[in-house]
């Protein structure tokens, strides 16, 4: 459709620097606590140790206080994306979470810089639940999982990206605060030319009749949750998410301090380049491999999910088992497998749910993944490792990874029936609620 790849383009790039964003936290969270909880004083003395209780919750309620306001924000602007251009609520998302994400730089005390990570997930709930409803209005079924895995290949590759430079940009300065500054002025630049993109017609990808002109009534939403494979695409993510959420702020911080690795920016680099090529790999062939099996498998995106799942578990309990260097290789396939899911979980959000509601059914889903997922992992890792050993604590939220795999496998039988029934899925606006 005309405009769609310079569309494309233009939303993998924001979601790039969306993720960018999001890990530069977690590579410098040492130089944070160094910062705000030292264990000396200017004069070389032991610091207050009721300062430092529970200071590994506290650094982990930095991304919980981002993912908490993120997931309570999304719906709102998911009811938003449904009934104005999706565009303009991009646009001005981006410029506000840059802004907030320089002010995480220039915070002075840890409350403001918590504060700043609430107001960054203020400005990504504005993005998330419109950008994939935006590309699912531009591609049709048969090629949708292939193209919203071009768009989350962002996350390894931003996420990666965020470690790397977080933990480069810090060592060359000597601070952490510029691995912040950083990303503003891209994120003002991006959020700008979004107010220049025309909004496409809402389901002209799909066999939808007038699906533009419909607007979901409050019964509609309730349809959502009648729908198996919403409902268990949506509790397979949360399982997912949960555990790579925690995973992925506290892995660099575990190699340093429990595996004895020799730095933290070594770290940062390599973990950011297994990350990036594992992640890129995977999310791309696993929206390829779903589209490609979606003929003869039509629960195909749910079957190519629960198995990488499967598979994924066993590899982050040799990740914590192993010494140098063989847990890298195991951190490897562990991304692999928990990334080859990306494309076809959300295909499935955009393909069972009607065009019309698409955006406040994603919105919904994020919500859910992080209200019960990532929002609360990094702190529960935090506690646990407070009271026991980060050991423990990874490989309680890893038990979430088996659990979400099997979910997804169940959903399967279910996945062609209602993909069918989606476009009937929508009250007739011209008959009555009776």
């Amino acid at each position: 459709m005309p405009g769609a790849r310079f569309a494309l383009i233009l939303l993998l790039v924001i979601n790039l620097f969306n993720y960018i964003d999001r890990q530069v936290l977690a590579s410098v969270v040492p130089s944070i606590e160094k910062e705000f909880f030292p264990e000396t004083d200017e004069s070389g003395a032991k610091t207050d140790p009721s300062k430092r209780e529970f200071v590994e919750a506290k650094l982990g309620s930095l991304q919980t206080a981002f993912m908490v306001t993120y997931m309570v924000i999304a719906p709102i602007f998911g009811w938003f994306a449904d009934r104005v251009s999706r565009w303009w609520l991009i646009g001005v998302g981006i410029i506000l979470w840059s802004v907030a994400s320089g002010g995480s730089g220039w915070a002075p005390t840890f409350l403001i810089l918590l504060l700043t990570r609430c107001f960054v997930g203020v400005g990504e709930a504005a993005y998330g639940p419109a950008a994939p409803t935006i590309i699912s209005d531009l591609y049709p079924v048969a090629v949708r999982g292939k193209v919203l895995a071009w768009f989350y290949a962002a996350i390894p590759v931003g996420s990666a990206l965020g470690y790397v430079l977080g933990g480069l940009v810090a060592k060359a300065t000597g601070d952490w605060r510029w691995a912040f500054y950083l990303v503003l002025p891209p994120g003002l630049l991006l959020g700008a030319w979004c107010f220049f993109m025309r909004d496409p017609p809402r389901g002209q990808a799909d066999v939808y009749e007038n699906a533009q002109n419909r607007r979901p009534r409050m019964r509609d939403y309730f349809i959502l949750i009648r729908t198996p494979s919403y409902v268990l695409d949506t509790l397979g993510m949360t399982a997912m998410t949960f555990a790579l959420g925690g995973l992925a702020f506290w892995l660099p911080h575990y190699i340093v301090k429990d595996k004895k690795a020799a730095n933290l920016g070594e770290v940062d680099v390599v973990f950011g380049i297994i990350v990036v090529v594992s992640g890129l790999v995977a999310t791309l062939l696993g929206g390829i491999v779903g589209d490609k099996l979606r003929e003869r498998y039509p629960g195909s995106y749910f079957m190519v999910s629960g198995f990488a799942m499967l598979l994924g578990f066993p590899m982050v309990l040799l990740v914590l088992v192993t010494g140098y260097p063989w847990y890298w290789l195991f951190i490897f396939l562990a991304c692999f497998c928990l990334f080859f899911n990306t494309g076809p979980t959300n295909t499935i959000l955009a393909n069972v749910t009607h065009p019309a509601m698409r955006s406040s059914a994603f919105a919904l889903t994020i919500l859910v993944i992080h209200a019960l997922g990532d929002a609360a992992s990094p702190a529960i890792i935090g506690v646990i490792a407070s009271f026991s050993s980060m050991q423990i604590g990874l490989v309680v939220v890893s038990v979430l990874i088996l659990f979400g795999g099997l979910l997804w496998l169940w959903g399967a039988r279910y996945l062609e029936r209602d993909t069918r029934l989606a476009p009937t899925r929508l009250t007739d606006p011209r008959v009555g609620d009776n």
